[in-house]
């Protein structure tokens, strides 16, 4: 839902034709079952096993970057679909990355075959294409000025305010749905860094992009207010709840196989073993209405 450096070069760099390499090498997972699609009916699945893949992601550590030093994709989100699709048995996989809010165009025009960034459900996002199965959890979390010098106790107090958000995320809906108009970024970098020079007075970001900017600018001046308790509905319906990844919706047998392919990581550990290795634990697997 994924700092500096490495978004700026993951903006430029597109199609790459990629073998899927072995994911953490030191461990093994059993998978009980195999795929088992071939009555579903249509040919999704088949033509990404026969001709390959096309994953749309946008740069956003840690979810998904590309590493300065090797050229190649990094982060939990990459992680996860590289191991699904090896379970599929889908061998070449091709990356476009692009802004956030062209991920859905990008999907529906065929530029893309998967929105392998992670996707919430939103009502809006229902209505033209198609989820797989869970993968995992992360919350939002409303970000200030060092100090709270605002008084921010809830959702309901960034009505008025200068408030930050990413255009088409799920915080973007939210914001909208209960009446703020917020300025909207094509980058997190931007808009974080916006909030850290004093250009706007709330940001409400993933808490995930938020851990991992905090860790690479240890000096900012933001401060994330993990005590306000993300209402229900922003979780249930509202954009915040399982990351999945998305398809076209006739795309019927990949999209189950993904389903079976995450079912099966979730059951074996092998996800589990991707979010510790940046950073997350356990507790993303499970979807909470509260932050940490």
């Amino acid at each position: 839902m994924r700092r500096l450096d490495r978004f700026i070069l993951g903006l430029g760099i597109a199609g790459s034709l990629l073998a899927l390499p072995a994911l953490a090498q030191q461990q093994t997972f059993f998978n009980e079952s195999q795929p088992m699609f071939d009555n579903c009916g249509d040919p999704s699945l088949s033509k990404a096993q026969k001709e390959g893949i096309t994953l749309g992601f946008s740069v956003n550590p840690p979810e998904a970057w590309l590493d300065e030093q090797t050229k190649e994709p990094k982060g939990i989100d990459w992680d996860i679909n590289k191991a699904a699709l090896d379970w599929m048995g889908v061998k070449n996989i091709k990356l476009e990355w692009m802004p956030w809010e062209s991920q859905v165009p990008a999907l529906l025009s065929k530029r893309t075959d998967v929105i392998a960034g992670n996707i919430h459900h939103t009502p809006e996002r229902d209505k033209v294409i198609s989820f797989s199965g869970p993968a995992y959890w992360y919350g939002p979390v409303i970000i200030v000025s060092k100090g709270n010098p605002l008084n921010v106790k809830s959702y309901d107090d960034l009505k008025g305010k200068q408030v930050g958000d990413i255009s088409g995320s799920a915080a973007d809906f939210y914001l909208r749905k209960i009446g703020v108009t917020p300025t909207s970024f094509k980058t997190e970098i931007d808009e974080l860094q916006s909030l850290n020079q004093g250009r706007l007075q709330a940001v409400l970001e993933d808490d995930l992009v938020y851990l991992e900017f905090a860790k690479t600018n240890q000096n900012n001046n933001l401060e994330p207010l993990w005590s306000i308790p993300a209402p229900a509905d922003i979780i249930n319906g509202g954009g915040y709840g399982m990351a999945r990844f998305a398809m076209r919706k006739e795309d019927c047998t990949l999209r189950a196989a993904y389903t079976q392919a995450l079912a099966e990581m979730r059951a074996n550990g092998h996800v589990s073993a991707i979010l510790k290795n940046y950073g997350l634990s356990d507790r993303n697997l499970v979807m909470y209405k509260l932050n940490p």
